[in-house]
């Protein structure tokens, strides 16, 4: 019985070796992502049939608690790579000297815009929109100046834009479209808000999805997955005559990571057709990449804004305290 005895000995050793020797890959991200309906099991067990390594998600409250979680931490943070902050908070980001150069090709991106940034690498992109129920609004406000000027019960949903990336995204919407006229126009919204939502799952799960409002701020791709997985056309979004501000979610590798090489392939994993394919109907947006006949012919349904709204993501710093400021004074009063 010795010899079996040391074999199964060794046996176990090897694997508890092999076990301990194998990386883990911490990435900060938001709750919808790593939800059951998200992309990030299918990602997950993806990059792990490929790196020999363990996909870690930790999940925080929204991309804009990604950022304070990252700020907070400092070089002590065990984040190897933060997904999930978009365009209008980089700057800030990048202001923490916690991110390092991606070091990835991006010739395969497919956005509405230029994109040379070698900090950050984009994996999706949409439009900010409102989108309504059907079955609860029959003509709603084709433009933001006929949503403010609408009747005072016709009621939306927004998100607060300290917390949450789309109320951000709102804010910065109605700042592109109205400039110094942005507080007087916040004002006269004023009727119109149901409610501000920390983050968008609550608006558009908790509240909208419930009937509390016809109408929501989320995105112009939203209605994709009602249509493609609840088979049902109840759900769309509205084109504004005034354009939609756009999106790009972006992920970075953290400066500190001890295990840089794992970050840098998991970067370059994110432009790879094995997660692309997840982004359309589980995260629900448009691909970072040409997906060609793959992408859902849900998409070919969506409403297409007419003009794309931007500010650069410098732009958005530089300002992104005095604009916070100037809605809450518009919405005190």
């Amino acid at each position: 019985m010795a010899l079996p005895f040391r074999a199964l000995l060794a046996a176990l050793v090897f694997c508890s070796q092999y076990a301990l020797a194998a990386p883990t890959l911490t990435v900060y991200t938001y709750p919808s992502f790593v939800s059951e309906w998200g992309p990030g099991p299918a990602i997950k067990e993806r990059f792990e049939a490929r790196c020999d390594c363990t996909l870690d998600f930790v999940a925080l409250d929204s991309s804009v608690a990604i950022l304070h979680r990252l700020r907070l931490e400092g070089e002590s943070t065990p984040a190897d790579v933060v997904l999930g902050l978009d365009a209008s908070i980089m700057a800030d980001a990048r202001r923490t000297g916690l991110l390092a150069p991606h070091g990835t090709s991006l010739s395969a991106l497919n956005l509405p815009i230029t994109w040379n940034d070698d900090t950050f690498v984009p994996y999706d992109w949409g439009y900010f929109a409102f989108v309504y129920d059907t079955e609860q609004l029959e003509h709603p406000p084709t433009s933001l100046d006929a949503l403010i000027n609408a009747p005072d019960d016709l009621k939306i949903i927004l998100q607060d834009p300290r917390t949450s990336t789309p109320g951000l995204g709102f804010l910065l919407w109605m700042k592109k479209v109205y400039g110094d006229r942005a507080a007087e126009k916040w004002q006269a919204l004023q009727p119109h808000i149901l409610t501000m939502t920390k983050g968008w799952s609550d608006a558009y799960f908790s509240l909208f999805m419930n009937g509390e409002a016809p109408m929501v701020l989320s995105y112009s791709t939203s209605p994709a997955y009602h249509m493609a997985v609840d088979n049902t056309d109840r759900y769309q979004a509205v084109a504004f005559d005034e354009g939609h501000y756009l999106q790009v979610e972006v992920g970075a590798r953290v400066r500190t990571s001890d295990q840089p090489e794992l970050a840098q392939r998991f970067l370059a994993f994110m432009l790879s057709p094995a997660f692309q394919s997840e982004i359309p109907l589980k995260n629900v947006m448009y691909p970072a990449t040409d997906l060609g006949d793959e992408l859902p012919d849900v998409f070919e349904r969506l409403i297409r804004p007419e003009q794309t709204l931007y500010f650069e993501p410098q732009t958005v710093a530089d300002n992104r305290r005095t604009w916070i400021d100037e809605w809450l004074n518009a919405t005190a009063q």
